[in-house]
């Protein structure tokens, strides 16, 4: 995958005048003015779901398409689902019991039926409040993404999950749609309309491991901590931090690295913790994407 599509090559850190690396130097353009225009703007920013997050990082953005070469963000969008629902109170895992079950086996389970507005979303959570007995969250990742040998469980798949999204984005205004022929075939491709959407996205991201990183994932907001784990499960993170100049982008890589190598078991059994999330990060980690 060509890490660098769609985004400005990343840049060589230069020393100021006094010989000082522009590195991290994030927090100085922060200034009190800017972030009060920043926190206005996100007031007033279309709101996103994390799985059209993660496909608007992964698309480029003249061509409209994802890489061709990226064979994880179909699952990756699939955990974006579960997250989602847990996040908005519609699934968990059931009780670890006395055996104390890890998070791996445990199954999830309906909390409430409540309709999201979200067809993929009410799509997922139909599946899983008519299914008995329940799943686990690995087995929830194959059966929404199709990857299963049980021909039983192929009528869980939710399909054209990236054109349904990207259909929401043009919705949303942040994407258009267009035609292109290749040669063989043509093909539908969104490509990006509203860059501000996008950019904002990005810093976001950024910021949260840099100017704004608090070194405590029980401290860091659920929905942000989410999306840095499933756009690295799904190949586009990189995406995110290609314009950093090179000191910035490894501490970034660094702090993501030591949230990839936290003990999901662990921070799942902390106070005001939400297991779904924790457990999608352990299904992910345990798989090949």
């Amino acid at each position: 995958m060509n890490r660098g599509d769609g985004l400005v090559r990343r840049i060589k850190s230069r020393p100021d005048a006094e010989g000082n690396s522009s590195a991290g130097n994030e927090e100085n353009d922060n200034s009190p003015d800017r972030e009060e225009d920043l926190e206005d703007n996100d007031s007033k920013e279309t709101r996103l779901t994390l799985m059209e997050e993660v496909l608007l990082l992964g698309l480029k953005d003249k061509e409209g398409y994802t890489s061709f070469w990226n064979d994880c963000i179909s699952s990756g969008l699939r955990g974006c689902i579960l997250i989602e629902l847990g996040i908005r109170g519609r699934v968990e895992l059931e009780r670890a019991g006395m055996r104390r079950k890890g998070l791996t086996s445990r199954k999830v389970v309906l909390k409430s039926e409540t309709p999201t507005g979200d067809v993929l979303l009410d799509e997922a959570l139909k599946h899983i409040k008519e299914t008995d007995p329940p799943e686990t969250v690995q087995s929830w990742i194959e059966y929404l993404s199709g990857e299963t040998w049980n021909p039983l469980k192929l009528r869980y798949q939710l399909k054209n999950v990236r054109e349904r999204l990207a259909k929401n984005l043009v919705e949303k205004g942040v994407l258009t749609t267009e035609k292109q022929n290749f040669l063989l075939f043509d093909m539908t491709t969104h490509p990006l309309n509203d860059n501000v959407i996008k950019c904002r996205l990005v810093k976001k991201i950024q910021d949260s491991v840099l100017s704004k990183w608090v070194n405590d994932p029980q401290r860091m907001d659920k929905r942000m901590l989410a999306l840095i784990f499933l756009a690295h499960a799904s190949d586009v993170l990189e995406n995110a931090f290609a314009p950093l100049n090179d000191d910035d982008y490894e501490l970034a890589m660094r702090r993501v690295r030591d949230l990839l190598d936290l003990d999901f078991e662990t921070e799942s059994g902390k106070p005001n913790t939400n297991e779904i999330i924790w457990a999608v990060f352990m299904a992910f980690t345990k798989s090949n994407c």
